[in-house]
């Protein structure tokens, strides 16, 4: 496994990625626990060049991103709120989540213990949620006067329905693992040493299928539920046409060899 460490100004290794050439996974690892990864500018910066980075790797087909330590990510560091809200973070280029939504590839979240405000937006940007039964999802922008900028306020409520999240953001009230399970918020809640091994299972789950369409099917899911209904159809109609009109002879040669090799592999029910 190779490791990759970048190095975001006064921050040393504070945020990690990991290269893994057999599984062709990407994991990113927020490494501040003794200040339970709060987030500097100099590390927000860093996340979004690393999300940038494993999207731009050929190698790399899935991203797993995670915390170390007691916490996912506790937020951003309001000692250098002002350097946060006020810098050049606005950028899209230097902004992780802007990054997180335009990349092509599948991103699993490995949630253990607290993601808060900042953090519960960084999950709220993955693909699919993992949570450790000890983690707790908490909205603190109400309770400390920092407005939402990174798709909280309106993503939750997409997720979870528009009164639990008018209740978690407005009351700070913090969500278990079991509850986001109820909520539909997360994929799986598992031990707390088996949330990274669960994300990346998942992650070669998805490997394991045509990496093209995997690139275009989650496109198209999270480009539709910026829609309407209708109009959500009509561009999935449109994509599937443009799709199927650019596949070569030799491709639907081989998509029918693996449809055929699969049902000769399938018992005929018929004599069970």
């Amino acid at each position: 496994m190779e490791r990759r460490c970048n190095r975001p100004g006064d921050q040393t290794m504070a945020i990690l990625v990991d290269r893994d050439a057999a599984t062709e996974i990407g994991t990113i690892t927020i490494n501040r626990p003794r200040f339970l990864n709060s987030l500097t500018r100099s590390m927000i910066v860093s996340l979004a060049h690393a999300i940038k980075s494993l999207d731009n790797d050929s190698s790399i087909g899935a991203i797993v991103i995670t915390g170390e330590g007691r916490a996912f990510c506790s937020g951003v560091d309001l000692t250098a709120a002002e350097d946060v809200f006020k810098g050049d973070v606005k950028d899209k280029d230097t902004d992780p989540v802007f990054q997180m939504e335009i990349c092509t590839k599948p991103i699993i979240g490995a949630i253990n213990g607290y993601a808060v405000t900042a953090g519960f937006e960084i999950a709220l940007a993955c693909d699919v949620l993992v949570a450790g039964k000890d983690a707790k999802f908490l909205d603190t922008h109400a309770r400390f006067g920092i407005f939402p900028s990174w798709g909280l306020s309106q993503k939750l409520s997409r997720v979870i329905g528009s009164n639990r999240a008018r209740e978690v953001s407005l009351t700070a009230t913090a969500i278990t693992a079991e509850k986001a399970m109820d909520w539909g918020l997360v994929n799986h809640v598992v031990n707390s040493n088996e949330v990274v091994g669960k994300a990346k299972e998942i992650a070669m789950a998805m490997l394991k299928n045509n990496r093209d369409l995997v690139v275009k099917f989650k496109s198209v899911i999270n480009d539709g539920l910026k829609m309407d209904l209708g109009s959500a159809l009509v561009l999935e109609k449109e994509r599937a046409h443009k799709y199927y009109d650019e596949m070569t002879k030799e491709q639907f040669q081989k998509m029918q060899e693996f449809i055929s090799a699969r049902n000769s592999k399938t018992p005929n029910r018929s004599k069970l």
